[in-house]
C-alpha cells in the first residue's frame, strides 16, 4: 500500500462506526466514510469537533457546525490549500493523493527537460499545482465551473498564479477527442475519474463503462517518450489488479512498468492505515 504519511497539517485521528474522525490543520471534522465498516470504541476527541457532517437516510446530508470558519486552509510542503466544506461531505481535498504528488513530482523534477502535463477530472487542483510546482506547465480539465475557480485559488496561495497552467472548463472525454484531433501530446497523464457524475450540459459518466475507453483514448496523446500516466479510483469494483490490466494493455507500446496499489493514510490512534482507493501508475522506468 501506499500510505501518504508526510502530511503535518492533516491527520486521521480515528476511525469507527462508519466515520472518520480529521484534523484539518486547527481544526477537528467528523466525516461519514463507507469503508468504515468497523466498531470500535472512541476517545473523548471524538467529542471536540468543529464539524459534523450527518448523512440522510433518504441520501445526501447535512453538515453541523461548532466553531468552525467558512474558509480556512492547510499546507502541504510549499503547497497551501483552501478548505470549506461543502455538499456531499467534501472539504475542497483528498488527502491520501499526496503520495501520488509526490512520486510524479518527483519524476518530473528529474526529468531534465520541459515536462506537459494533462490532469483530468482535476477538481480542485492539488495534482495540477503539484505538477506545475515541480516545473511542469500543466493543462487543468474539469466540468465543474466552480471548482476550476476553486482551483485557482489554490494556485494563487502556492504561489503559482504566474505557473503555466491552462485552466478550463470542459467534459473531460469531449476535450481528450478535440485534443487528439488536434495532435497535442503530454508527457504525464493524471486522472482522477468519479465512479459516476455529469458534464456541464448534463452528459453521464459512469466509470465502469467508460473509463478503459478513455485511458486508450488518452494513450494516444502521450508523446513519443512519455514521463507517467497515473489512474485513480475510488470505485470498489476496480481492484489495483484491474487498474494494472486496463493501463498495461492501452500503454503497451510504450514498455515501461505498471504499479498498482491502494493508496492509506495513518490513523494516529491505533496506528493502523485507513484504505482510501486504488491508484494505477505507469512510468517510463
Amino acid at each position: 500500500m501506499w500510505i501518504a504519511d508526510q502530511w503535518k497539517d492533516y491527520e486521521v485521528l480515528d476511525c469507527s462506526d462508519g466515520e472518520k474522525l480529521e484534523r484539518w490543520g486547527s481544526y477537528i471534522l467528523r466525516r461519514p466514510d463507507p469503508q468504515v465498516i468497523w466498531s470500535t470504541k472512541k476517545n473523548s476527541s471524538w467529542k471536540r469537533s468543529n464539524a459534523v457532517y450527518h448523512r440522510s437516510s433518504k441520501g445526501g446530508g447535512e453538515w453541523e457546525f461548532f466553531g468552525l470558519p467558512e474558509q480556512w486552509s492547510i499546507t502541504y510542503g510549499k503547497l497551501t490549500f483552501q478548505l470549506k466544506p461543502f455538499h456531499f461531505k467534501h472539504t475542497g481535498l483528498f488527502p491520501e493523493q499526496a503520495v501520488n504528488w509526490d512520486w510524479f513530482s518527483g519524476l518530473i523534477k528529474s526529468a531534465g527537460t520541459d515536462i506537459r502535463v494533462l490532469n483530468l477530472f482535476a477538481y480542485t487542483g492539488g495534482a495540477t499545482i503539484s505538477a506545475a510546482a515541480a516545473g511542469a506547465a500543466v493543462t487543468h480539465v474539469d466540468a465543474a465551473k466552480g471548482i476550476v475557480g476553486w482551483a485557482k485559488e489554490n494556485a494563487v496561495s502556492s504561489g503559482l498564479s504566474d505557473a503555466p497552467i491552462r485552466w478550463l472548463t470542459d467534459d473531460c472525454l469531449k476535450f481528450v477527442e478535440r485534443e487528439i484531433r488536434r495532435g497535442s501530446r503530454y508527457d504525464g497523464i493524471i486522472m482522477d475519474p468519479p465512479s459516476y457524475g455529469r458534464g456541464p450540459k448534463g452528459e453521464i459518466w459512469k466509470l465502469e463503462d467508460q473509463v478503459f475507453h478513455l485511458i486508450c483514448r488518452c494513450s494516444e496523446l502521450l508523446s513519443d517518450h512519455p514521463l507517467f500516466f497515473l489512474v485513480n479510483s475510488y470505485t470498489t469494483g476496480l481492484q489495483p489488479a484491474v487498474l494494472t490490466y486496463m493501463i498495461s494493455t492501452a500503454l503497451k507500446r510504450f514498455g515501461g512498468r505498471v504499479i498498482s496499489d491502494e493508496i492509506g493514510l495513518p490513523v494516529s490512534s491505533t496506528g493502523l492505515v485507513l484504505p482510501c482507493g486504488a491508484s494505477g501508475r505507469w512510468s517510463a522506468s
